[in-house]
C-alpha cells in the first residue's frame, strides 16, 4: 500500500478547560482549548506541513463536535474519528500555576476516547503512515488497550517506525501495578519514544536515571530515546552513546500544556524529513533534531493550550536564530 501520510497517531483527543481569569462576580473562568496528547503532535506536524491522520473517540455531543470541527480544520484526516453516541467527550480542567505547570482533573468516568473497541480502529490508515504513534491513555482501561494492542499489531506488520510516549497520568489508572505493566509493554512495541526524567523513575522503579535508563534499555528494542527534563532540556539515548541537549530559557511562560507534544511532533517532522532509516540516524543527528524541537516547545508555552499553541516552521527556525 502506499504511504501517502507521514503519520497516524491513535489516543485521546479532549476539553482542556484552562483558567482564565474569574468573571464580574470573582467567580473562576475555564477556556475550552482542544487538547490530547497524540492530537496534539498531529497539529504540531501539520503546523510542518505534514499529512496526519487521528484515530480515536468522542462523545456525540457539543464538545465532539467542537473537537471533530477542531482538527478538521487544522488539517488533520479525521476519517479514524468515532462517535459514541452513549458515552460523553473526556474533558480535562487545567489549573494553571504561576510558572506555568499544570495540574489535571478528569472527567472521564466513563470518557468515550477509552472506549475505543478494536473493530472501531481503521487499520487502513495506519497501513498508509509511514510512522505510527500512541500513548499510554489509550491504554487505561481494557477495552482501548485491546484497540492499542490491534493497532500496534498492524502497524508492526505494514513497516511502520513506531513512536511512544508515555505521558503518565497516574489518576486514570486503577493502579500503579498496571499503569506500570502496559506503560513496559508499549515500550517494548515501539522503536522511538519520549519519556520524562519522573516517568523513568516511576516505571523502572530504580532510584537514579541512569539506573532507570538501563532498565528501559534492557527491557524494550527502543533505538533512540529522549528522556525530558522539563526546562532543563533533555538527554538523547542511541545504541551505547547519550547527549545532553540543552533547553531554552523562557523568559515568558504561559501554559506548558502541549509542550512536550510540541518537541515529540517536531522530533518526528525532522526525522521524516531526513528520509533515512532509524538505524542510519546518528547520534548527532538525533541532538540537532531534538534542539529544533526544543526551539518549538518554547514557542508552545508563550501560549494556552494545546493544540491552538503550535508553532509555524518560520517561528521555530527564528526561534534557533535566536538562541
Amino acid at each position: 500500500m502506499k504511504k501517502d501520510l507521514d503519520v497516524a497517531a491513535l489516543g485521546e483527543v479532549l476539553i482542556d478547560f484552562t483558567t482564565a481569569g474569574t468573571s464580574g462576580q470573582n467567580h473562576m473562568l475555564f477556556e475550552a482549548n482542544p487538547g490530547g496528547a497524540p492530537c496534539n503532535v498531529l497539529a504540531m506536524l501539520r503546523k510542518l506541513d505534514k499529512h496526519v491522520a487521528f484515530i480515536g473517540k468522542v462523545g456525540k455531543d457539543m464538545f465532539g463536535d467542537f473537537l471533530e470541527n477542531t482538527i478538521r480544520s487544522k488539517g488533520i484526516l479525521t476519517d479514524g474519528l468515532v462517535k459514541d453516541t452513549c458515552i460523553p467527550t473526556t474533558l480535562a480542567f487545567v489549573h494553571t500555576a504561576a510558572d506555568g505547570e499544570r495540574e489535571f482533573s478528569f472527567y472521564r468516568n466513563p470518557g468515550a476516547d477509552m472506549m475505543l473497541g478494536k473493530e472501531e480502529v481503521d487499520g487502513e490508515l495506519i497501513k498508509r503512515s509511514k510512522i505510527f504513534h500512541y500513548g499510554s491513555l489509550s491504554m487505561t482501561h481494557d477495552k482501548n488497550y485491546e484497540a492499542t494492542q490491534y493497532a500496534i499489531q498492524v502497524a508492526k506488520d505494514n513497516g511502520c517506525l513506531i513512536s511512544f510516549d508515555p505521558n503518565l497520568r497516574l489518576s486514570l489508572w486503577k493502579t500503579p501495578e498496571e499503569a506500570r505493566r502496559r506503560i513496559l509493554y508499549g515500550m517494548k512495541q515501539c522503536d522511538i519514544m519520549k519519556i520524562s526524567e519522573e516517568e523513568v523513575a516511576f516505571v523502572s522503579e530504580q532510584e537514579s536515571l541512569e539506573k532507570g535508563v538501563s532498565f528501559i534499555r534492557d527491557n524494550s528494542d527502543i533505538k533512540i530515546l529522549f528522556v525530558t527534563l522539563w526546562n532543563k532540556g533533555i538527554i538523547a539515548y542511541y545504541k551505547d552513546e547519550k547527549i545532553y541537549c540543552g533547553g531554552i530559557h523562557q523568559e515568558h511562560v504561559v501554559d506548558t500544556t502541549g509542550a512536550g507534544d510540541a518537541f515529540w511532533g517536531t522530533f518526528l517532522y525532522k526525522l521524516s524529513q531526513s528520509n533515512e532509516s532509524i538505524e542510519k540516524i546518528t547520534l548527532d543527528m538525533a541532538a540537532e533534531y531534538a534542539r529544533f524541537a526544543n526551539a518549538a516547545a518554547s514557542l508552545c508555552v508563550e501560549n494556552f493550550g494545546g493544540i491552538p499553541s503550535m508553532p509555524l516552521l518560520a517561528d521555530v527556525e527564528k526561534r534557533m536564530k535566536m538562541k
